[in-house]
């Protein structure tokens, strides 16, 4: 017996043990072995991570695929796991550590700190997860995988070795993005552009062999910078090769001030006559685009700061290398020496204008890069770094994308994928942390590399190689071959560890078992389709296709479907700081798993980001809400399942019309699943369980179900259960719990249910619809709706009852007027059903399927006042559209408004146009009753 009253929280926990038990989501099992298999890798969300909008989007889509496919009689396997997430996790036990007054990281050593780090994890790393089994998803949990457990590890190490010694991953010395607080290079993903109020710095930079004079610009050049404290690390001025002002200029070179270096001036279209001065410092070690220029003239890289962002002057022989400093300037570089760059920085400007070399300042606001983690500027910054021949790996997924063997969806990513792939940089995957995956790389005393994947096989590949150079003899390298513990520093093991994209772009053969050759990555590598968002197709879709193509011989997945953007109601980026943001686990408490499922579902147009309000989510609650109350209104007028009902067999007009809707649903549903196009698929859920079968179905048989004919009655009950398994059947993929239930529960009467839904089959009705069943119950329905509309535009009082006259009708229709009739009077509201060869005067016409019908509202209708409200009506739509075309039109607000502003403006004139055209409708209507 169902309880009066649909409250998610009771049920949510029980399904969720009711699937634990039946080991529901279980890959590989008995029952499944001869099935085709179906493979999803969930994208892994940090240990350290907790469920925000984007997490709750990207795992309902890609539990409906893997509920559906499972239900379809797949061997599904929906792979968990969560990533190391080296700099936020490693940031988190510092902050504990701290908070609980304990020994900093440096002071505890390596060995104590990772100890404290894997007690962390298994404490407290299992947040998400159970966040995302609350959300419902589907996930074989026995297979749950983490990027540092030793099955992922051994995977990374070999991977690590193989590209190395394919000359693939090497060592070079190139910039970085470097976190001066977190002292570690970050990727480009980890940058956050900040807009900041700034200036620009004018700076006069004396020519080679003139006399300075600030008053005779042909003495200097003036160059203009954001960045002051730079300016000891430049090597060079460029100009642009068509700049007039420079081109005498072009080969000599000018006197940086305080360093005293000699850098040339360079011709190159990096350069903008149009910003600034038209001439630009170069300092390659600090400037990723200098860096470029300074590779293309020759110049030198001088890295003028420490790892903590504190000039670096005394002792740095790459910037005093061909300096002879004067006293003065001696003294100047003590004083700049170990300050913080932006103390620096003062002093410099202060340098600069009492030397006569500061023009001018200007106000300039602009984007400075940030560390999301850290928080602070990132410097670039020039240091080695191991990188992996991104360029080589990239051309096998290009050609996977062209040639069609992986397809984006929506295509127009293939765009981007494209542009990023063909200007690929070298992949910087080393990183200054103790807590990911040590770099198996080990130095002998004189700096050789040795690339293997333990320490035993480093020193088994060393030893013959200084023997034979006579570093050591065969004695001691016996002994440090087979005495381990002591073999003190011979080889130091490097300290940095990988990038935590590296051991997820292994993550779809690695969490199968790769290297080792196991039964799981026979039968579900290739992987069918990746769910996940636009910012990481380069930092995890592509690298995960290079890897996959390197060492399996094909792309990790035939699909990649990328989802949008979950925005606030007003369609702005959530954001902290912003106040906006909505979480998700607080909307499953208010209004349950199932209703924010399913809305996101509902939202998730493709190309489209969604505009998330609590009041969606709340109307699907109503959905589901609406659902429940069905079952119940079927299980107080005794609609049980019966054994032995066939769809096929059913007697009566609404029977075949309800049997054939739900035919029709299902292939609605299917179709917008298998393309991706969720939304789709949901409103064909909604419309058919809402309007057809609860608005529409259940009001035409509460005349059956209360009358007589014991007959009807009979199929009508059995028909109605057997429509409501159909729902349950489409809506789990994404309503899973409320559906689970009533699955049960309706099974408690009538033929045992075979297990629980998640393991039930889909619907397969395809030719159940009925032409003819569509074409009465059609009619009847299209009829009342046309009716509804239309007092509904005239205002016609909810009590008033309205003749109907059938115009010029065909006998048919004249018959299913008579056979219906008393249906049309109740849900029309009508007085009366006659038919006519004219329509009467004073009267609204409507065609339903190609015939007219009148509606009689001389008398009824105050066409006078019906007209002064309907035409303010159209004054305040039109008014909205003048006002959303004004700022449409504007080219400075196009300018600089938000993109959410302006979808905002589109979205509120689109709505005015449409309010404007049923106005008009009416107003046309309400022309022929006068």
């Amino acid at each position: 017996m169902l309880e009066k009253t649909y409250t998610p929280k009771d049920i949510e926990a029980r399904m969720s043990a009711a699937w634990e038990k039946a080991e529901a989501f279980k890959a590989g099992r008995a029952d499944r072995a001869g099935a085709d298999p179906f493979c999803i890798v969930i994208p892994p969300p940090n240990v350290t991570g907790s469920l925000h909008m984007g997490h709750a989007l990207n795992n309902t889509l890609q539990d409906v695929l893997c509920r559906y496919e499972r239900m379809r009689g797949k061997d599904v396997l929906w792979q968990p796991g969560t990533d190391h997430a080296g700099i936020a996790t490693q940031m988190v036990v510092e902050r504990k550590l701290a908070a609980e007054n304990k020994t900093d990281r440096r002071t505890m050593g390596r060995e104590a700190f990772l100890k404290s780090v894997w007690a962390w994890k298994e404490e407290s790393g299992g947040t998400i997860v159970n966040q995302l089994k609350r959300l419902g998803a589907s996930c074989d949990w026995s297979r749950e995988r983490f990027t540092m457990d030793e099955g992922l590890s051994k995977a990374v190490l070999k991977v690590f070795v193989d590209l190395y010694k394919q000359g693939l991953i090497y060592k070079d010395k190139r910039l970085v993005n470097w976190d001066p607080k977190l002292l570690t290079a970050i990727s480009d993903l980890e940058v956050v552009q900040t807009e900041v109020n700034g200036n620009l710095w004018y700076f006069r930079y004396p020519v080679e062999g003139v006399a300075y004079d600030a008053e005779n610009p042909s003495t200097y050049v003036t160059v203009a910078t954001t960045r002051p404290e730079t300016l000891l690390g430049d090597t060079g001025v460029a100009v642009h090769p068509d700049d007039e002002r420079f081109r005498e200029l072009i080969g000599r070179n000018v006197v940086v001030p305080i360093s005293g270096r000699l850098i040339p001036i360079v011709a190159d279209e990096y350069s903008d006559p149009e910003k600034g001065s038209g001439a630009v410092k170069i300092t390659p070690a600090h400037d990723f685009n200098d860096f470029e220029v300074g590779k293309r003239h020759d110049l030198r890289a001088i890295n003028i700061f420490t790892v903590e962002a504190k000039v670096d002057l005394t002792d740095n022989q790459d910037f005093l290398e061909g300096l002879e400093a004067t006293p003065l300037q001696q003294d100047l570089w003590g004083q700049l020496h170990g300050l913080d760059r932006f103390e620096a920085r003062k002093l410099i400007v202060k340098i600069m204008e009492e030397g006569g070399f500061l023009a001018k300042i200007e106000p300039h606001r602009h984007t400075v890069p940030h560390g999301d983690r850290g928080g602070v500027p990132v410097e670039p910054f020039l240091t080695d770094q191991w990188y992996v021949d991104a360029k080589t790996l990239a051309q096998a997924p290009l050609e996977a994308v062209r040639s069609g063997r992986t397809v984006f969806v929506p295509k127009n990513w293939e765009k981007t994928f494209f542009e990023w792939m063909e200007n690929i940089q070298p992949w910087c995957v080393s990183r200054q942390l103790w807590w990911g995956h040590q770099i198996p790389a080990w130095y002998g005393p004189d700096g050789k590399v040795f690339v293997e994947a333990s320490e035993d096989e480093a020193y088994e590949a060393a030893l013959p190689i200084y023997v034979q150079e006579e570093i050591l003899t065969e004695d001691q390298a016996y002994r440090l071959a087979s005495e381990p513990e002591n073999r003190g520093d011979f080889l130091k093991r490097d300290e940095d560890v990988l990038d935590t994209w590296f051991s997820s772009a292994l993550w779809p053969f690695s969490t199968l078992g790769w290297p080792d050759d196991t039964a799981e990555v026979k039968r579900f590598y290739q992987t069918d389709v990746l769910v996940t968002g636009f910012d990481i197709i380069f930092f995890w879709v592509a690298r995960m296709m290079m890897m996959g193509e390197r060492f399996m011989d094909e792309t990790p997945f035939h699909t990649v479907y990328i989802h949008a953007l979950v925005r606030d109601e007003k369609g702005a980026k959530m954001s902290k700081s912003k106040g906006n943001v909505i979480d998700p686990l607080d909307l499953i408490d208010q209004f349950g798993a199932d209703a924010l499922r399913f809305t996101l579902a509902a939202m998730a147009a493709q190309g489209r980001d969604i505009k998330l309000a609590t009041s969606r989510v709340e109307g699907y609650r109503n959905f589901a809400t609406k659902l429940w109350n069905a079952a119940r209104f079927a299980e107080m007028n005794e609609c049980k399942r019966v054994a032995t009902f066939d769809p096929a067999k059913v007697q009566s007009t609404l029977a075949k019309w309800i049997v054939g809707e739900t035919a029709k649903a299902v292939g609605d549903i299917e179709a917008g699943i298998q393309t991706y196009k969720f939304n789709e698929a949901a409103g064909a859920a909604y419309r058919f369980v809402w309007n057809i079968f609860c608005d529409w179905f259940l009001e035409f048989a509460k005349p059956v179900f209360t009358g007589s004919d014991e007959a009807a009655k009979a199929e009508i009950r059995a028909a109605t259960a057997w429509t409501l398994d159909q729902i349950l059947k489409l809506l789990h993929p994404f309503m899973p719990f409320i559906t689970e239930e009533l699955w049960a529960v309706t099974g408690e009467e009538g033929p045992a249910r075979a297990g629980v839904l998640a393991l039930g089959e889909w619907p397969v009705l395809s030719g159940l619809e009925d032409p003819e069943a569509e074409a009465e119950i059609g009619w009847l329905v299209d009829t009342i709706t046309a009716i509804r509309s239309i007092r509904a535009e005239m205002n016609v009082a909810p009590g008033a009852q309205l003749p109907l006259v059938l115009v010029g009708a065909s006998a048919r229709t004249q018959e299913r007027a008579v056979r219906y009739g008393d249906l049309l009077n109740r849900l029309a509201r009508l007085s009366d059903v006659t038919k006519a060869d004219a329509a009467p005067k004073g009267s609204v016409q409507i065609v339903v399927r190609g015939e007219t019908i009148a509606l009689p509202l001389s008398g009824i209708v105050d066409v006078a006042a019906e007209t002064v409200r309907l035409g303010k009506a159209l004054k305040e739509a039109e008014g909205d559209i003048a006002r959303c075309d004004a700022k449409l039109n504007n080219p400075n607000f196009m300018a600089r408004a938000a993109d959410d502003v302006v979808d905002e403006q589109r979205d509120k004139r689109a709505e005015a146009v449409e309010r404007k055209a049923k106005v008009e409708a009416a107003l046309a209507r309400l022309s022929d009753l006068a």
